[in-house]
């Protein structure tokens, strides 16, 4: 689960790293009201408005703007709410803005010992070590970062079951080339940060910039923060914290259907019972020189309610061609599923107008084919993988 910027400071704060202050607003009234609250809070005279979305790059956007009077504040606030916001990490509409976070500007006028630096927190699952990223290029793309001058790229392997060791805070602070009370204050900043990691279950904190003020202090002046699904039952104060306008429409009535569905750029909608046969499945789909639409788990049943509410999100995707529906059945019967579908499909009526290839597999599997071959109905039913693939090669020529 994304969460947004003000949403992840909120997080760092609790546990003790110092981030840069502001309040959220979603109108311009409360924008202005949110700036004079700013500056009665931190004596700020300056503020930087901030566009919130699920996305990274908002500044090239135009979604980060500074006003230095309470005017501009509201000038500034017009533009961005309501705006559609295209940044690199957006498709090409962007996403509506439906809030700014007013902060206040951490970089005084005439300042000109700050530094910025850019660090992460996040798992790699292949060494089996969560890992501290960090770079002394701040404020950039870490991307560009990593293309052009790799050797300014840092990384600190953490064993979860040991947890991050003083001297390893400690390096990040020298490799960052601070000294003195910047360096003392970096440990600290570098501890709280992975304690945030860890105990809100989170999959990633990045935050771009980490600024090191004139008077030594370090702030996190951005916040990427992503909290595992998985551990929200540990954390029903974080679940209030999901902005569902973020993401994608059917992913989200998917959800609320009990479906595991991600949206894909394909051709050819999956409809699959397990992980690793959805999986197998995209495969064969490419295979067969299709593209998956999609990745949808309809899980242990697949009575005919389930399959229609499927079919209903799959086919919302104007570019689907053709459907393949995989089933094994060993906890359901083939048969059912085979009714399921075609009751489905009858519910349906007109409104599918693309070939759906069946294969099921498992207990029953003979009589779910005979009753499939035997609707009349513009289902088309395979036995083998190959039967499958050469199916959906068909419907796609």
């Amino acid at each position: 689960m994304n969460l947004h910027e003000y949403q992840g400071k909120e997080i760092l704060s609790s546990f003790g790293v110092r981030v840069q202050r502001g309040i959220v607003a979603t109108t311009v009234d409360e924008a202005f009201k949110a700036a004079q609250e700013m500056t009665d809070k931190t004596g700020t005279n300056w503020w930087v408005v901030k566009a919130q979305i699920h996305a990274g790059g908002r500044g090239k956007g135009g979604g980060v703007k500074l006003a230095k009077s309470l005017d501009e504040v509201k000038e500034k606030a017009s533009e961005i709410i309501g705006m559609n916001l295209i940044t690199p990490q957006t498709s090409k509409e962007g996403k509506k803005v439906h809030q700014v976070f007013i902060a206040e500007d951490m970089y005084y006028p005439g300042e000109t010992e700050v530094e910025e630096f850019y660090m992460s927190v996040l798992l790699d699952r292949g060494k089996g070590k969560n890992i501290i990223v960090y770079s002394t290029e701040g404020g950039m793309d870490i991307e560009t970062v990593a293309e052009k001058t790799p050797e300014r790229i840092f990384t600190e392997e953490i064993d979860p079951a040991v947890g991050l060791q003083s001297f390893q805070a400690r390096k990040i602070a020298f490799n960052l080339g601070l000294s003195g009370a910047a360096f003392k204050d970096m440990v600290k900043f570098v501890d709280s940060l992975y304690k945030a990691y860890i105990e809100s279950d989170a999959t990633l904190f990045e935050i771009n910039p980490v600024l090191k003020t004139s008077d030594n202090k370090i702030a996190a002046v951005d916040a990427k923060v992503s909290i595992d699904d998985n551990s929200l039952f540990r954390h029903p104060d974080y679940l209030k914290l999901r902005d569902v306008r973020e993401e994608d429409p059917t992913e989200v009535e998917a959800g609320e259907a009990g479906l595991n569905f991600v949206k894909l750029d394909g051709n050819v909608g999956c409809m699959v019972n397990g992980a690793g046969l959805a999986m197998a499945t995209m495969d064969i789909i490419k295979l067969s020189g299709g593209n998956p639409a999609n990745f949808l788990d309809v899980g242990g049943t697949a009575d005919a309610e389930r399959v229609e509410k499927a079919f209903r999100i799959i086919l919302k995707d104007e570019s689907v061609k053709a459907i393949l529906v995989n089933i094994f059945g060993g906890i359901v019967r083939c048969d059912r599923v085979a009714q399921g579908i075609l009751d489905a499909y009858k519910n349906m009526g007109d409104s599918i107008k693309v070939p759906i290839i069946v294969r099921l597999q498992g207990t029953n599997a003979e009589i779910a084919k005979k009753m499939i071959d035997d609707s009349g109905l513009k289902v088309f039913s395979a036995i083998t993988l190959e039967d499958a693939a050469n199916e959906v090669t068909k419907a796609l020529a």
